[in-house]
């Protein structure tokens, strides 16, 4: 992905629209831009909540210094060893639960930028437990679990919280609105959350409509009639959500591969770093 952002923002023939779309492929990035055009100095009392909006506030000639600073913080999405999560995994499941989102969200005619953003960071939790746990408890590992809970029950036994509320927690304290944190919150029990139902019971079908996209053989638990009415769709058109995000994915896949094993060089305030590109 570096090397075709940076050759995006090295051209001046590139249009916002490119650039927005290449950033809303990463997790790690997106959050970033976010958090920045959200900053003291550029939100001049005004909130952005997606990654349009960051971009264009924050600027096309500073997002190159934004995503080098990026790579340095490590900010991008790395695996996450307590879980037993590689990067791709991780990366895979938040793109195409984001694009599954989005999809769904277009089906009922709401905010598809908000959609997408749920989707993209809803795992934000694990990678701040498992950072946590690095540090404290390296060798700790979560059992992975099939049920609809994950590994909550795990995580509030060992910790008094899950990833759900740490991750809706992260969401809070970068002032994300209710309206986005809420729905992370209550992604395992969307039916318990009253004035924010609608979309974390689209989150909940997003992440079904994800596991079954990615699974070559998926073991997805049957929709529940209660979520697809509190989401306002149907079975039918979520399991077509299921074979738009795997054309979706099959566009990213080729459009990141070409630039599979090039190399670019980024400016860094220590000097010029070479950069190969992962995906």
């Amino acid at each position: 992905m570096l090397p075709r952002l940076k050759r995006l923002l090295s051209d001046g023939n590139s249009s916002l629209h490119e650039v927005v779309e290449m950033i809303r492929l990463d997790p790690g990035i997106a959050a970033r831009v976010l958090q920045v055009g959200n900053s003291a100095y550029y939100n001049q009392g005004l909130r952005c909540y997606t990654v349009d909006e960051a971009v264009h506030r924050v600027g096309y000639g500073q997002i190159y210094e934004l995503v080098a600073h990026a790579v340095a913080s490590e900010v991008l999405v790395r695996p996450l060893a307590t879980y037993s999560i590689g990067a791709d995994e991780l990366w895979q499941s938040s793109i195409a639960c984001a694009i599954a989102a989005e999809s769904l969200a277009e089906v009922i005619n709401i905010d598809c930028d908000i959609a997408y953003t749920i989707g993209l960071l809803h795992r934000v939790g694990l990678v701040a437990i498992n950072e946590w746990l690095e540090r404290g408890a390296p060798d700790f590992r979560f059992q992975k679990q099939a049920s609809p809970l994950e590994t909550c029950e795990e995580e509030r036994r060992l910790l008094g919280f899950h990833n759900a509320e740490a991750g809706a927690a992260l969401l809070r304290l970068w002032e994300f609105p209710a309206v986005m944190s809420e729905p992370v919150r209550w992604q395992y029990l969307p039916t318990a959350t009253a004035a924010h139902g609608q979309l974390a019971s689209l989150l909940s079908l997003a992440k079904w409509t994800q596991t079954a996209a990615l699974l070559p053989e998926p073991t997805t638990r049957p929709l529940e009639p209660a979520l697809l009415r509190r989401a306002g769709v149907t079975a039918a058109q979520v399991r077509e959500c299921v074979v738009h995000v795997q054309t979706r994915l099959r566009e990213i896949s080729s459009f990141l591969n070409d630039a599979s094993g090039e190399s670019c060089v980024l400016a860094f305030p220590s000097g010029a770093r070479a950069i190969i590109a992962a995906r």
